[in-house]
């Protein structure tokens, strides 16, 4: 029997569930009870598990309104929408572009915003409209802005919204651009992820302003940054926990083909072959992946899987120059590595690896981000210590 099997299924139980792992805290309470998530949720969805990627088949309230019900008050992400809305079919399609947050990652993130009665906020990623909803709730529609490039999701949560009787600005529009008209703001929080800090963020916040947002370097790995905004527009502060959001559409990765790194040519190509004791199984850790991303810029992983447990991974870099490859075989010793270009990108990964394994292997609560006119930086503990330049 799992938590939601003891629970009642509904609001309450979902209330339940949240309050004991603390998530839910009683100030944000009042407005989980005023505003439910299933007052949000679209007719078809595609439940998650938590913490992972990956969704069920998809559920539609009309055909099977007990699995919508149980589906909605799981303290699960919910995709709801695939490929920018152009599949819209049963099963799933290619990518999911827009969702309801895991509930314990809802208000984690609203606990992490720190926000206080008054208090201006610009939300980016409106998706459903329950994230804006309880903005509104706990500090009056008047003082929530939600930016969402959707058009269609925009128009659906401002239904959710006026439904629940509140009415914040909803703007469609580029998450990346915020919105001036209404700056500055006390608080801005994103429900997607991003891989640097759009500068019209810092701008719009205010001195001693919050900036909580997903953040992951290119190669993986990701965790909520809560920025403080200094008088001369620096945002520095640590990540408080892990997380897997999707993509800030402006900032959306263009992944080419492994044969276009191969240039026509079957593997391994001029790929130069070595070996090494480091397992591809040791460096997929969402973690370890965070900390080889940020010292590892401009690359990513792609796992090529078979049928008896083995895996090529393959290392590319976003200029289309070098590439690598890890062949994991299950209960080998040493692994088979080809690298090609510029760039040798195992040799790049495993001493970042290497660099983590030395520093007694940090998790996210050990990193921090500032950012500033001259870019971005991890550090490590400190801002004295900078893990990326």
């Amino acid at each position: 029997m799992n938590e939601h099997d003891a629970k009642e299924v509904g609001p309450e139980g979902l209330a339940s569930i949240l309050l004991e792992k603390g998530a839910l805290t009683a100030d944000w309470l009042p407005a989980f009870e005023a505003v439910p998530r299933h007052a949000f949720m679209p007719d078809a969805i595609w439940p998650g598990r938590a913490g992972m990627n990956r969704q069920s088949d998809r559920v539609i309230r009309s055909e099977d309104p007990e699995a919508w019900w149980e589906a909605v008050h799981r303290d699960a992400p919910i995709t709801t929408q695939w490929d920018d809305g152009d599949y819209t079919g049963p099963g799933k399609g290619k990518s999911p572009t827009s969702s309801n947050s895991m509930p314990t990652m809802v208000f984690s993130m609203l606990d992490a915003l720190s926000v206080e009665a008054g208090d201006t906020v610009l939300e980016i990623g409106t998706g459903t409209g329950w994230n804006a909803a309880l903005l509104c709730h706990r500090l009056g529609a008047e003082n929530v802005v939600s930016v969402e490039v959707d058009e269609v999701s925009a128009e659906d949560a401002r239904t959710h919204l006026h439904a629940a009787g509140l009415r914040p600005l909803v703007h469609v529009g580029d998450g990346a651009q915020g919105y001036p008209e209404r700056a500055p703001y006390d608080r801005l929080i994103a429900t997607c992820s991003i891989g640097s800090v759009p500068p019209a963020w810092r701008a719009q916040v205010k001195s001693g302003g919050l900036i909580v947002a997903p953040w992951g370097p290119t190669y993986g790995g990701e965790a909520v940054a809560r920025l403080t905004v200094a008088e001369d527009g620096t945002a520095s502060g640590p990540f408080v926990g892990s997380s897997a959001f999707m993509r800030l559409r402006a900032q959306r990765p263009q992944r080419m083909h492994v044969r276009e790194y191969l240039g026509g040519r079957k593997w391994p190509a001029n790929g130069l072959r070595s070996t090494t004791t480091l397992s591809p199984d040791a460096v997929g850790e969402w973690n370890v992946m965070f900390a080889i991303g940020v010292q590892v810029p401009g690359a990513f992983p792609w796992a090529e899987t078979y049928d008896d447990g083995s895996y090529t991974l393959w290392l590319r870099d976003t200029a289309v120059t070098s590439w690598a490859t890890a062949d994991y075989v299950p209960g080998s010793d040493e692994f088979e590595v080809h690298q090609s270009g510029p760039r040798n990108l195992w040799d790049e990964v495993l001493v970042a690896y290497r660099w983590w394994d030395d520093h007694d292997r940090p998790g996210f609560d050990r990193f921090g981000l500032t950012v500033d006119s001259g870019g971005e930086r991890v550090w490590l503990d400190s801002p004295d210590n900078m893990v990326s330049a």
